[in-house]
């Protein structure tokens, strides 16, 4: 039984990192909606309540049932799960008369108190809060302040109950990890053995009871995740496995003959299947970004369901999904808003008798590289950009024509090309081309011009939940630039852009 850390989520946008702090101590955690709490299990081994942009005193705060966990299991509130804590038991919590947004000092740390162990005194630490905890219940302990907020911690009497006003997961809270250390080791008792290894020697043996003798399709995309999925199953359950790579019409250049190339020298059974018009009838005079995902997604689900017929007893559908996938695709009543969907994520229709199966759906994007270099796949399927699942119908703004798509396969040929051989591809985690609906004027060879205008977009990230936009040199830009205009027939303006995420998405679509 894996032992694990409970994290509900109250829609901060820094939920994440929670998660993301906890994995890099090798404890396993998992996000769940703060009105969706699942079964209390003795693998649970403490609970952490996340910030939120609501307020515990608007007229229907978020409330979760704490009844099972809050004097049974240690519980850790942050910012506003330490605002819940306070005001649902007694205490008092109000607008903040100063401003409590930014880097702040701890004046006061109780050292002796096992969550605040080795931590310095004057610790920088993150506020980010509008209201602030103005009094805390008689059985409540203050165990840290700073110099504008008296109760920036506190600890729950005769329970291993805590509450802290800043955010330890920023690194702007620069003793942040030392905190939540001392509550997942130090006061959790996680023994921080969720390893790459570990994870790989559970998922396998987890596989083979799930799976047994039933027959797998796996549609694979090229990227790290679906070859890492592959890889899993493919120790698991062995020639049982059945790949399938389809061409959607909307890779990259060459994309589908490159990667059928790149697997056949990792035993996998991988077949290529040419679907490219299917899903172009399917995208015929279809614009809205939602409406271009959903037709895909079910598309791909056609062609899966046509093939899975053609391999005797298939039983399962395996996905590369990966917990990115799984969070932006959630909406907890109006906290955790629903960015985008994505198509591997929400189940199969009816007709399709397949289950599926998602070995990586716990990890996020870093650890499941972690896991294909342990499982000594090829570092440079492994150091490959991420690609959205729709390809490049999110990439072409408006619908989508069999035109447009060669039009800017050759943009993005010109730019990924560029990366590489200018030595950039592997500082940046994601790059791609995006093909405008408007036109502008220009001038080649003494002629007015009329036409196309793309957007070039690199991120640097670590798991793709945050990006900021990457600073490529520009003479590079420069260079690309003009290698498109001169190069791609249609297109007359190249721009770049420089929007980081949040607010912006990496995608346009």
């Amino acid at each position: 039984m894996q032992e694990q850390i409970l994290i509900l989520d109250f829609g901060s946008q820094f939920t994440q990192l929670i998660a993301r702090r906890l994995r890099e101590l090798n404890v396993y955690c998992e996000i769940h909606p703060y009105n969706k709490i699942p079964e209390i299990t003795p693998d649970i081994k403490g609970v952490i309540l996340s910030g939120s942009p609501h307020s515990v005193r608007q007229e229907n705060p978020l409330k979760p049932d704490l009844s099972a966990i809050k004097g049974k299991l240690p519980l850790l509130g942050v910012c506003y799960g330490a605002q819940l804590l306070a005001h649902f038991y007694e205490g008092e919590v109000g607008k903040s008369n100063s401003r409590e947004y930014g880097r702040a000092n701890l004046k006061f740390a109780d050292t002796s108190n096992p969550l605040f162990k080795n931590i310095s005194d004057n610790s920088q630490v993150w506020m980010s809060h509008a209201d602030t905890i103005l009094s805390i219940p008689d059985h409540f302990t203050v165990v840290a302040s700073t110099h504008d907020v008296k109760v920036a911690g506190f600890s729950v009497n005769n329970e291993q109950t805590w509450g802290i006003q800043f955010h330890p997961e920023v690194y702007h809270s620069l003793e942040g990890a030392q905190l939540l250390k001392n509550f997942v080791i130090d006061i959790c008792g996680c023994k921080g053995s969720w390893t790459s290894a570990s994870f790989i020697d559970t998922t396998v043996a987890e596989l083979k009871q799930k799976i047994g003798n039933d027959k797998v399709i796996l549609g694979l995309s090229g990227g790290v995740d679906s070859s890492v999925a592959a890889v899993l199953l493919h120790k698991a359950i062995g020639a049982n496995l059945h790949c399938i790579f389809v061409d959607n019409g909307l890779l990259r250049k060459n994309e589908f003959e490159h990667v059928l190339d790149s697997y056949k020298h990792m035993g996998l059974n991988v077949k290529g299947v040419d679907a490219k018009q299917r899903f172009y009838d399917a995208l015929k005079n279809v614009s809205d970004p939602e409406t271009k995902r959903k037709a895909i997604g079910k598309a791909f689900v056609d062609v899966f369901d046509d093939e899975s017929k053609l391999v005797t007893d298939a039983k399962w559908l395996g996905q590369g999904t990966i917990y990115p996938d799984v969070i932006e695709s959630l909406s907890v009543n109006g906290p955790s808003a629903t960015i985008k969907s994505h198509h591997n994520v929400g189940g199969l229709p009816d007709y399709m008798k397949l289950s599926v199966v998602e070995p990586l759906r716990s990890l996020f994007k870093d650890e499941v590289r972690r896991v294909g270099k342990a499982l000594g796949i090829d570092e440079a399927l492994i150091g490959r950009h991420p690609f959205p699942g729709p390809g490049l119908a999110i990439r072409i703004l408006g619908d989508i024509t069999e035109e447009k798509v060669q039009l800017l396969q050759n943009v993005d040929a010109i730019f990924i090309d560029g990366l590489k051989s200018a030595g950039l591809y592997d500082s940046v985690w994601q790059a791609g081309a995006i093909l405008l609906p408007i036109q502008s004027v220009g001038v080649m060879g003494d002629e007015r011009t009329y036409e196309k205008v793309v957007a070039l977009r690199a991120v640097s990230s670590t798991d793709g939940m945050t990006a900021d936009w990457c600073h490529l040199p520009y003479e590079f830009l420069a260079k690309v630039s003009n290698d498109i205009i001169n190069k791609v027939k249609g297109v007359n303006r190249v721009v770049y852009d420089i929007s980081s995420k949040p607010p912006a998405t990496i995608e346009w679509e």
